[in-house]
């Protein structure tokens, strides 16, 4: 986390004030870093709909999930802003990582399913065995 101090003056006091600087790039790495955690990795939010269909999913197919919910973490809202930089400025929940690469959100992960790829996506990074 980086800080930045500034200086103003009012009359004959001064004040300092120290605003935290939240790097889209440290929210990025972030990002990055708990993604190659596990074999498939959800960024969700614990109140959204579609976040829980995501989890469901998941659980359905057998595939044990690391899911990081954004709304419970100090520094979620910039991890949200940097999701959905990658995403293309689209709604940064729910977020699917498989193998540690960008699935992308729930219309992605869905067209996959549909298609039938989305499983043996699963069986090559071994989130799934059968």
């Amino acid at each position: 986390m980086q800080y930045q101090e500034s200086n103003s003056f009012r009359g004959n006091h001064r004040t300092t004030r120290v605003k935290r600087r939240s790097s889209c790039s440290d929210s990025l790495e972030r990002v990055v870093k708990l993604a190659s955690v596990s074999a498939v990795v959800i960024f969700s939010s614990s109140s959204c709909c579609m976040c829980h269909a995501m989890k469901r999913l998941f659980c359905e197919l057998g595939v044990n999930t690391t899911v990081y919910e954004l709304d419970h973490d100090p520094n979620g809202k910039s991890m949200e802003k940097a999701l959905s930089k990658l995403l293309g400025n689209s709604p940064a929940v729910p977020v699917v990582f498989i193998g540690g690469e960008l699935i992308g959100s729930m219309d992605r992960v869905m067209a996959s399913h549909i298609s039938g790829s989305l499983v043996p996506l699963l069986k090559e990074v071994g989130a799934l065995w059968l």
